[in-house]
């Protein structure tokens, strides 16, 4: 069964949040997907993952490259599936795809000080229960950690 996770980022963004659990991902031994909206989004966060620690290494590249498949981690815009991931991450109001119960995983990052975000979230949130997905969600504390929220 597909499950799916929740993110409500307030006064965090997805590049300081997505990194950590790429890493997560990466060590777990997951394929990874991260599909956000635009060319320029995904542009941005592809240089981000290059330099957001000077001590971590991030193997990704951008749907774009000849060898996606090969790759453990692949930005992309479109909802395909190019490195065979189990995991997908949606970012920027990323609708969730039609083959959703492909995946083990999947996340999704939504910022809950924005309220078109926050209408969008609610409306997966309800497609993947009616999907019958396994669905939690998360929501940093004080200090930055996250927690699960009924």
């Amino acid at each position: 069964m597909t499950e799916v996770l929740f993110y409500h980022l307030q006064n965090m963004t997805v590049e300081n949040v997505l990194p950590p659990l790429l890493e997560k991902s990466l060590e777990r031994g997951w394929r990874v997907v991260v599909q956000s909206t635009s060319p320029e989004r995904a542009d941005a966060l592809d240089a981000h993952l290059w330099t957001y620690r000077d001590d971590s290494f991030l193997p990704h590249a951008t749907w774009r490259v000849n060898d996606v498949a090969e790759q453990p981690i692949v930005l992309a815009i479109e909802a395909d599936n190019p490195n065979g991931a189990n995991v997908r991450f949606l970012v920027d109001n990323a609708a969730l795809p039609e083959d959703a119960e492909a995946y083990e995983r999947m996340v999704l990052l939504f910022n809950g000080d924005d309220p078109d975000a926050l209408a969008a979230a609610r409306s997966t949130w309800t497609d993947c229960k009616t999907r019958g997905f396994e669905v939690t969600y998360w929501q940093a504390d004080e200090r930055g950690r996250w927690q699960r929220r009924n």
